[in-house]
């Protein structure tokens, strides 16, 4: 299944233009019919929280399904998320999903959090696990060391109330996931508890996507798996990315990115055409909806979204 259609590929090079041909045509006719989200993370200054506003309000017109704030396992930064989410509930008609993590806190603290999102009219929640130091983990005593899992975290939100829930999905293997079949079984566990969808981390591979979502399905998941689509603006952030999540990269794209450090708009032109050859695959094969990691910014997604048929609903309005 995961395998592109290339019957046409037998007639050479004009074969390949007329496959990438009919995927551009198959893709204009989903227009109005592909839902994009966006990822979005607090802001830590004052410049940082202008340039993130200047990306919602640039994203906000192409009416995503949701946006999503993340969250960190300190007080301080579970106060950031609740209070942009605040924010955008305030100052847009978007529908502000905040992630949540089960790290460093108790299920007393957790169930009053769910509450208090509840209480402002959050309906839905990415639900993790969290980032854990395994080594500083193991040297806490017992009854302190982190031993919950996302699954968890969603049985305690469905308890708290009704509320929809999206979780994490791994195309290539989390990364302290001891087999692809132990993820399968956790991400099969967690729509199980009640989870609605999955995101899946950033990747560059269509083929490990399209594998996993049919591994999904064979292991008897039905719930939609939605693609997280990273743009890449800068190749050695990339990098340090990727040293804590088991995303590989692959070899034709160190070699595309070679010798481009020193010319930023080069690197976003090579960042959107591979985002966009992603996307135009991923169509072909049935995917209709997109998560974008934005990383505050929205250059690089809006013009990515506007290739899928999101517009800017005023101007529709105007030229109708």
């Amino acid at each position: 299944m995961y395998e592109l259609n290339t019957s046409s590929l037998a007639n050479g090079s004009y074969g390949v233009a007329k496959l990438f041909d009919k995927i551009n045509h198959e893709v204009s006719n989903l227009y109005d019919r592909i839902k994009v989200s966006f990822e979005f993370f607090p802001p830590k200054n004052e410049t940082a929280a202008n340039n993130l506003w200047k990306a919602i309000d640039k994203l906000s017109v192409l009416q995503p399904d949701f946006v999503s704030i993340t969250y960190g396992a300190l007080a301080s930064s579970r106060d950031l998320t609740h209070d942009l989410i605040e924010a955008v509930q305030q100052r847009t008609n978007l529908v502000a999903v905040p992630h949540l993590t089960c790290v460093n806190a108790s299920e007393g603290e957790l169930r009053d959090i769910a509450q208090r999102y509840w209480d402002i009219g959050v309906r839905h929640i990415v639900a993790l696990r969290g980032d854990v130091d395994q080594a500083e983990n193991a040297t806490l005593p017992a009854d302190k060391q982190c031993n919950s899992y996302a699954v968890d975290l969603v049985r305690v939100l469905k308890d708290v109330n009704d509320f929809e829930i999206s979780v994490a999905a791994y195309p290539e293997v989390h990364p302290e996931a001891p087999s692809a079949q132990f993820d399968l079984d956790n991400l099969k566990a967690k729509f199980d508890a009640g989870a609605s969808r999955a995101i899946t981390q950033f990747f560059f591979n269509n083929e490990n996507f399209l594998r996993f979502r049919d591994q999904a399905a064979a292991r008897g998941i039905s719930g939609p798996i939605v693609p997280g689509i990273l743009p890449v603006s800068n190749y050695q952030k990339l990098l340090k990315f990727t040293e804590f999540a088991n995303v590989n990269v692959p070899d034709w794209m160190h070699n595309l990115y070679q010798d481009t450090d020193k010319d930023p708009l080069l690197c976003k032109l090579l960042g959107i055409n591979i985002a966009l050859e992603q996307i135009k695959v991923l169509t072909e094969q049935g995917v209709d909806h997109f998560h974008f990691y934005t990383l505050n910014r929205s250059d690089l997604t809006y013009s990515l979204c506007h290739y899928l048929g999101a517009r800017d609903q005023k101007s529709k309005t105007i030229a109708a």
